[in-house]
């Protein structure tokens, strides 16, 4: 993987980020990191945001362009639109909703599946990250001080689907919420079609220890 495409994926990742954070997790110098930085800036890929703390100079953050995000897979965007709209235009609302839900049940018993053998909350979380990510969502959880979790998703590959049919995104709450009934309480804390860069689902253990 190149610097630059490294650069693209961290951003994805975390959000916007100073020049030496993008350095330090290229393992790069600050010089080299800005000629990458400069070469993205001309493609159209990044542009930057100067964020004023107090006094002294602001600190500029590096953020992904719209156009950057065509280099991450959209799940066939285009085809899945058509499908929605040939859905509910021979069916229905009704019609759309029974194939939301036939697919829920699908996802869900192929979850179930695969988080059959994890012994507790924290291993559910990582392997459905992993299982998420593999689909495209680049998923990640993270165990907070609170004792809560995070199930993050940095990218959506159905986004412009869910555009179209909000239903996916209640489904796919629903499947997270039905797998972890017995052990925790999730909400949605981010939605990248609410305006955020990410989904971000807080998950409240019910067990005072998760482990």
């Amino acid at each position: 993987m190149s610097s630059e495409t490294q650069i693209l994926t961290f951003l994805k990742r975390r959000g916007a980020q100073a020049t030496a954070a993008i350095a330090r997790h290229l393992k790069i110098t600050l010089p080299g990191t800005r000629k990458h930085l400069g070469a993205l800036t001309k493609a159209r890929l990044v542009s930057f945001i100067d964020e004023r703390r107090g006094v002294g100079r602001p600190r500029r953050l590096w953020q992904l362009t719209e156009e950057a995000q065509a280099r991450f897979p959209d799940g066939h965007d285009v085809m899945t639109v058509e499908l929605i709209e040939a859905i509910r235009e021979g069916f229905g609302e009704w019609g759309l909703a029974r194939t939301i839900a036939l697919r829920e049940s699908q996802t869900q018993n192929r979850y179930e599946t695969a988080l059959a053998r994890c012994r507790n909350l924290r291993s559910r979380l990582q392997r459905l990250a992993e299982l998420r990510s593999k689909e495209g969502y680049m998923a990640e959880y993270q165990a907070l001080s609170d004792g809560t979790f995070l199930l993050v998703e940095n990218h959506c590959p159905i986004r412009t689907a869910a555009r179209r049919c909000e239903g996916l995104c209640r489904s796919e709450l629903a499947i997270f919420r039905r797998l972890l009934a017995a052990e925790a309480v999730i909400e949605r804390e981010e939605h990248l079609l609410a305006g955020t860069r990410r989904c971000a689902y807080r998950i409240r253990p019910l067990m005072a220890n998760p482990r």
